[in-house]
C-alpha cells in the first residue's frame, strides 16, 4: 500500500502497542499521532480533526469489560459526530462487537492484530471518513445555495393593503401542512410566496423543490415527477428518483399547474391521493411526504370550469387559495420595489446607488406593467447597467407612449375611491403623463385632477 494522505489518532494506555502501531501506520499515512492518556481526547480533538481514530476499549481502570472504551467513544462522538472510530481490544467477543457498532463505532479490531488486516480495516475506515467529509461539504454547499436562492425572497416587498392581506395569509397557512394554490398573473411573484410559505413552515430545514410542469411534455412528465428504473425506456441508463421522492420531507412547488393535460391531471391526482409514487418500470410504490404548493396564471373561475381542470384535483391542491394582485393594482408598492431593485443592482454591478427623479417615479406609477414585478425588475436592471449618472430620469426608462394603455380595467372591489384612483392612474398613463388630456378624458378640470392626484398621493 502506497503512502496515503490521512491523519490517524491512536489512543491506548500500552506504550508498546502505540509504538508498534505508529511504526506500521507511519509507512502508509502522512500523520500518525499516538496518545496514552484518554483524558487528553477532548483537547486533542478541539485542536485537530482526524480522519480515523483507533481507540482502545480497556484502560488501566477497567481491564476487560470495555466500559471505559464505550464512554470515551461516546465522548468522541459528542465532540465530532462524524468521527470515524475503530475500537481495539484484547478481550473482544461478538456481543461486544455488535454493541460497539450500535454505539457508533465504525469497526472492531482484536489484539494482537494481523498487520494486513489492520491496514485493510483502516483503509476502509479512511474511505468512509472521506465520504463523510464529502457529504458534509455537499450539505454545506446545498445549505449555502439554498440561502443564496432564498436571499432574494427574504422580503417580499409591499406595504399596500393588498399585499398585507397576502402576508397575513402566508403566516396563517405556513404553520400548517395544507396544500396551497397561488393564483396570479405572470411576474407577480408566485414562487416568492411559495418560498416564503416553506421558509416559515416546519419543513423549512428540508428541501424546497420547484418544478415548472407547464414546460414538461407528457412523455417527460412521469419520468421527471415520478422517476424511473434502469431500462424503463431507451435512455434510462440508471435508476432515477423523481421530483416527488426528492422533495420528500420538504415542499414541492408545481408552477403553471393549469397547463396540465387531463391525462396528466389524473396521474397527479392518483399520487396525491395515495401519498405514494411508482417509478416508471417499477412495481413497488415508494411513500412520499411532501407539502404541495401549486401556482397558476389562470383565473380561478377558469380553473373551476369543468372542461378546463378536474374538479377533484382542484379540491385536492387548493385547501387554501392565495390571490396575488397585479402590480397595476398596488401602485403604492412601485416606489418601494424600484428602490429595492436599484440598490440590489447597483451593488451587483458595482455602481453608485442611483435615485429616480420625480418625473421618472411618476411614470413608473402610471405605467400599466403587463409583466408585473418581473418587468419592473428587468427594467431597473437594464437602466442600472446602461446608465452612469446618479439620477435616473423618465427618458432613461424608455416607456413608450401608449404602452401603458389598457382596454379593460380590472377591479378587485367596488369601493368608489379605489375605482376613482385606478381610473385616474389609467387615464394619466394612457396620455403619457399629459394631465390636460387625462383630465379631458376623465371629464373633469385640470385643477380637479390635481386635487385628486394629491389626495391619492399620485
Amino acid at each position: 500500500m502506497a503512502n496515503q494522505t490521512g491523519k490517524l489518532l491512536i489512543i491506548d494506555d500500552d506504550e508498546d502497542v502505540l509504538y508498534s502501531a505508529r511504526l506500521l501506520l507511519k509507512q502508509h499515512y502522512s500523520i500518525v499521532r499516538t496518545e496514552k492518556d484518554p483524558k487528553q481526547i477532548s483537547s486533542i480533538l478541539r485542536d485537530e480533526r482526524y480522519d480515523v481514530i483507533l481507540l482502545d476499549m480497556n484502560f488501566s481502570g477497567d481491564a476487560t469489560s470495555g466500559t471505559e472504551g464505550f464512554e470515551w467513544l461516546k465522548r468522541i462522538l459528542q465532540i465530532d459526530h462524524s468521527a470515524v472510530v475503530v475500537l481495539i481490544t484484547a478481550y473482544g467477543n461478538i456481543e461486544m462487537a455488535v454493541k460497539a457498532i450500535k454505539e457508533g463505532a465504525t469497526d472492531f479490531v482484536l489484539k494482537p492484530w494481523q498487520n494486513e488486516k489492520l491496514l485493510a480495516t483502516i483503509s476502509s475506515a479512511m474511505k468512509l471518513s472521506e465520504s463523510k467529509r464529502e457529504i458534509e461539504v455537499l450539505l454545506s454547499k446545498q445549505k449555502q445555495l439554498t440561502s443564496d436562492l432564498d436571499s432574494q425572497f427574504q422580503e417580499i416587498i409591499g406595504a399596500s393593503d393588498e399585499m398585507q392581506r397576502v402576508f397575513s395569509t402566508i403566516k396563517k397557512v405556513a404553520a400548517t401542512d395544507a396544500n396551497v394554490l397561488i393564483v396570479g398573473e405572470n411576474g407577480t411573484g408566485k414562487e416568492l410566496v411559495a418560498r416564503a410559505i416553506h421558509r416559515k413552515s416546519k419543513r423549512s430545514e428540508n428541501i424546497f423543490l420547484s418544478v415548472d410542469v407547464g414546460s414538461l411534455s407528457e412523455s417527460l412528465f412521469e419520468s421527471e415527477l415520478f422517476g424511473h428504473v434502469k431500462g424503463a425506456f431507451t435512455d434510462a441508463k440508471e435508476d432515477k428518483a423523481g421530483r416527488f421522492e426528492t422533495a420528500s420531507g420538504g415542499t414541492l412547488f408545481l408552477d403553471e399547474i393549469g397547463n396540465l393535460t387531463k391525462n396528466l391531471q389524473v396521474k397527479l391526482l392518483t399520487v396525491l391521493q395515495n401519498r405514494q409514487v411508482t417509478r416508471l418500470g417499477a412495481n413497488m410504490p415508494n411513500p412520499i411526504d411532501i407539502r404541495l404548493i401549486c401556482a397558476t396564471n389562470l383565473p380561478s373561475e377558469e380553473l373551476r370550469s369543468e372542461n378546463q381542470f378536474r374538479q377533484d384535483l382542484l379540491y385536492r391542491i387548493n385547501t387554501v387559495e392565495i390571490q396575488l394582485p397585479p402590480l397595476r393594482n398596488r401602485a403604492d408598492d412601485i416606489p418601494l420595489l424600484a428602490d429595492h431593485f436599484i440598490r440590489m443592482y447597483s451593488q451587483k454591478y458595482g455602481k453608485p446607488v442611483k435615485r429616480l427623479d420625480e418625473e421618472a417615479a411618476k411614470q413608473l406609477r402610471w405605467y400599466h406593467w403587463p409583466g408585473n414585478v418581473r418587468e419592473l425588475q428587468h427594467l431597473i436592471e437594464r437602466i442600472i447597467i446602461l446608465n452612469d449618472s446618479e439620477t435616473l430620469t423618465a427618458n432613461d426608462l424608455h416607456l413608450s407612449p401608449g404602452s401603458n394603455q389598457v382596454e379593460i380595467i380590472p377591479f378587485n372591489n367596488y369601493q368608489l375611491e379605489e375605482a376613482e384612483k385606478l381610473l385616474i392612474i389609467k387615464a394619466v398613463s394612457k396620455h403619457d403623463g399629459n394631465l390636460t388630456r387625462a383630465a379631458k378624458e376623465l371629464g373633469i378640470t385640470r385643477a380637479a385632477l390635481y386635487r385628486r392626484l394629491e389626495k391619492y398621493g399620485l
